[in-house]
């Protein structure tokens, strides 16, 4: 039996983008297409098969230890963006200023998809979900180059819509108007978790 169900949902790329040097700016340069390899989005500075460990794993790692990399790829959908824009006062929100990679329409709730769901292209690249991306202050000098006196309100109005990270499980093309078939795990939620969750 199929371990991975496909939903009968899909949404659409609508944009794409990539930070060449994070060193110099978190800003994404938009693209047309993206070719994905297993290392990740082709010119993307948070590629590679390993990165060093950030604050999101630091119950688990030292800050720096070498760790595989399944934040390769930040995914965002359109609807989550918009609602952004109207929570810190702009007419829209520039997918540039998180640094995103793909930017999705249609897919609803779509930072809560769940981890190990597959998004997968025509060109059959596909890449696995790792997890819900958290909102960071990085963003808030990039919208405020654009948009002075609307960033400090960014961390609050992206809690929960910041997209999720991914990793490539299958190399390929995305294109601008590509539709992303979901597929998500065949199981039920673990029946621990609301405990957990609460402790």
């Amino acid at each position: 039996m199929p371990a991975l169900k496909p939903t009968g949902r899909a949404g659409t790329i609508v944009w794409l983008g990539h930070v060449p040097n994070r060193a110099s700016a978190l800003r994404s340069i938009a693209l047309e297409t993206a070719e994905l390899t297993f290392s990740g989005l082709a010119g993307e500075d948070h590629g590679g098969l390993t990165r060093p460990s950030c604050s999101r794993v630091v119950a688990q790692y030292p800050r720096g230890t070498e760790i595989r990399n399944t934040r390769q790829i930040t995914l965002v959908s359109e609807e989550d963006l918009a609602a952004i824009a109207s929570g810190i006062g702009v007419r829209t929100f520039d997918p540039a200023w998180l640094g995103a990679n793909v930017v999705v329409s249609g897919l609803p709730d779509f930072s809560h998809i769940p981890p190990s769901s597959r998004l997968q292209a025509p060109s059959g690249a596909t890449v696995t979900v790792d997890m819900q991306n958290r909102p960071c202050s990085l963003p808030v000098e990039e919208i405020e180059a654009d948009a002075p006196g609307h960033g400090a309100a960014f961390r609050a109005a992206a809690k929960g819509r910041r997209g999720v990270t991914a990793w490539v499980e299958r190399e390929g093309r995305f294109r601008i108007g590509d539709s992303l078939s979901l597929h998500i795990p065949d199981q039920r939620p673990w029946s621990p978790l609301p405990d957990v969750r609460a402790g």
